[in-house]
């Protein structure tokens, strides 16, 4: 991961707050041979006693289970809108064309739970994701035989964070007339960019210490 200081925020909170906005993570780690593994899965972010903590759960028998049993220091990786930039959208001619995007790496210790731990994690990730514990796909609201019959298939996980990096790229590095030509080229494209664009006009005083 780069680590650029004018790609950097020196707000924790903001760092947090990105990764529970983008709970879809990539978890990667290596199998007993050394080559990597990844899988993709939603998870809940936690702070506690001043630790962040991750935990899902994922199927059993995988080859990215085995190797999390073999190996359990993972990387877990958060990410959000991404999008070209054209560097004919610069003020400044002869520079390079770019991509913006964030980008969270968290680093940590995966443990498996047991299986009453599995049990409340999935009453709390359904919760969690439909807003509401009145769902009827809340647990609560199935057969205690369903429940226990689809835990067999799977193993809960809790990952305490030991090394957190970012990186926040939205041409804060450009000049004013650059950002500004930027974003609003950004705002003429797709959802990502737009979503891109937002971001920056949500930084634009920040950036340039309005």
């Amino acid at each position: 991961m780069y680590n650029t200081p004018y790609f950097k925020t020196k707000d924790n909170a903001e760092v947090i707050s990105f990764m529970k906005a983008h709970p879809f993570i990539i978890l990667c780690g290596t199998d007993a041979t050394g080559f990597p593994v990844a899988t993709h899965v939603p998870v809940l972010i936690e702070e506690k006693d001043g630790k962040i903590f991750l935990t899902g759960h994922i199927m059993r028998k995988q080859q990215h289970t085995l190797a999390f049993a073999a190996q359990q220091k993972v990387l877990a990786v958060f990410y959000g809108a991404h999008s070209y930039v054209s560097a004919s959208w610069y003020e400044t001619k002869n520079v390079a064309s770019t991509w913006n995007y964030q980008a969270v790496h968290a680093k940590g210790i995966l443990q498996w739970m047991n299986d009453e731990a599995l049990y409340q994690l999935l009453i709390h990730l359904t919760n969690h994701f439909e807003r509401t514990e009145h769902s009827a796909a809340a647990v609560k609201n199935m057969s205690k035989e369903y429940i226990e019959k689809n835990m067999q298939a799977i193993v809960g996980f809790e990952i305490e964070i030991t090394h957190l990096q970012h990186v926040f790229k939205l041409s804060q590095n450009r000049d004013k007339k650059s950002y500004e030509n930027i974003t609003k080229e950004l705002s003429k494209g797709t959802e990502e960019q737009k979503a891109i664009a937002e971001k920056m006009k949500e930084i634009k005083d920040k950036t340039f210490n309005e």
